[in-house]
């Protein structure tokens, strides 16, 4: 049976932990009630289509939207982006109106995460997820820190960095203990979504840069399971076949594949890698005490090359930020927030290097005190 199936090799770490090797993951998936719903549907991928589509109203009525019959969902974001630069002025100006409405809704809930104790001393918050991905969206988020600022909010609001489609697989290096990069060259990711499951080969790159910050996708596959409305085996069964395909790519192409499977998910993920709560659009009840995603991986690929597998889940949200772990160095204390089909949200602590510099000033001091004495 899958719980039988032991996920998570001892010294390789828990599901959904708190303490990674290079962070301390403070908060993550928190929901802020507001009104008769929650705080982050007021700043989601629905939020800002609903935006245009209130400002589309009343010029429906004379018959003068400028951005025709199609809604607002058909149109997509690099249609809007192409707007934004296109001759159509009064189009282009109805897309900032949208940007600058949104921008407000997202500063106010960015406002109200500060008054939550964990985030109010946050230095830095990374924009993730889909919408991110486009330059509605950087406008968005350029808009949104410039709000902040201008309330004397002071904290830095910026685009991730990779790809939101690699991010989530990138952040799972930041799952592993580092001894797995001393021997391997790179691990398999896996990144769920409400529409989509991706899985890829990750490369570490870390002869290049222990930091991780060379790391990158070097083969994905990508399966958008709303379309076909599996059931929750039959998702399970269709990513592990996805994963040995690219276990056999990986030796193909003579990778040395870690004995490693990070997972990205939505929820709140327990350590014995059940989920709690927020996998609602996921097929099927993943839920369940009794489903076990990290169990029935392992049990499906129970070796990579000639060792046990170790899998490690933890929430999307988390996985998304890790893979800015090598550039939020400068902060002690930094957020994420993804802009999807909600708002996925996590709070991060750098952990401090031991350098064994303070345990040298300490002997030094004593070396100068016996000295005066």
């Amino acid at each position: 049976m899958a719980e039988e199936v032991v996920t998570t090799p001892i010294g390789i770490g828990v599901h959904g932990a708190k303490r990674l090797p290079s962070v301390e993951v403070d908060t993550f998936n928190i929901e802020i009630k507001d009104g008769d719903g929650f705080l982050g549907d007021r700043a989601s991928k629905g939020a800002f289509q609903k935006i245009v589509e209130d400002l589309r109203k009343p010029l429906k009525k004379n018959g003068e939207d400028p951005l025709g019959k199609k809604s607002v969902k058909e149109i997509g974001k690099s249609e809007l982006d192409e707007i934004l630069v296109g001759e159509d002025v009064k189009a282009a100006a109805l897309v900032h109106g949208a940007i600058e409405e949104f921008a407000k809704e997202f500063a106010y809930v960015i406002q109200r995460f500060f008054k939550n104790k964990v985030w109010e001393d946050t230095e830095c918050i990374v924009v993730g997820g889909g919408f991110r991905q486009s330059r509605v969206g950087e406008l968005a988020i350029a808009r949104t820190d410039i709000i902040l600022k201008s309330e004397g909010l002071k904290v830095d609001l910026i685009p991730i960095q990779y790809h939101p489609d690699e991010a989530g697989l990138i952040g799972c290096l930041h799952l592993a203990p580092s001894w797995i990069f001393e021997g391997y060259d790179s691990i398999l990711a896996v990144d769920i979504g409400g529409s989509n499951i991706r899985c890829g080969v990750v490369e570490t790159g870390w002869k290049k840069s222990k930091d991780l910050s060379k790391a990158q996708v070097w083969k994905s596959d990508l399966w958008k399971h709303a379309e076909d409305e599996p059931t929750r085996e039959g998702a399970v069964e269709r990513l592990i076949k996805m994963l040995k395909d690219l276990i056999k790519a990986a030796d193909k192409d003579g990778f040395k594949l870690a004995p490693f499977i990070g997972i990205s998910c939505p929820g709140v993920i327990n350590e014995d890698g059940t989920i709690e709560k927020g996998a609602q659009n996921l097929p099927g009840n993943w839920e369940s005490s009794k489903f076990n995603l990290p169990a029935l991986i392992a049990e499906g690929i129970p070796t990579i090359g000639d060792h046990d597998t170790a899998v490690l889940m933890h929430n999307d949200g988390v996985a998304q930020g890790l893979s800015e772990v090598p550039f939020m160095q400068e902060f002690a204390r930094w957020g994420v927030l993804t802009i999807g089909t909600g708002l996925g949200n996590a709070r991060f602590t750098n952990r401090k290097k031991d350098t064994g510099k303070k345990d040298k000033d300490e002997k030094d001091d004593k070396k100068a005190k016996k000295g005066k004495d």
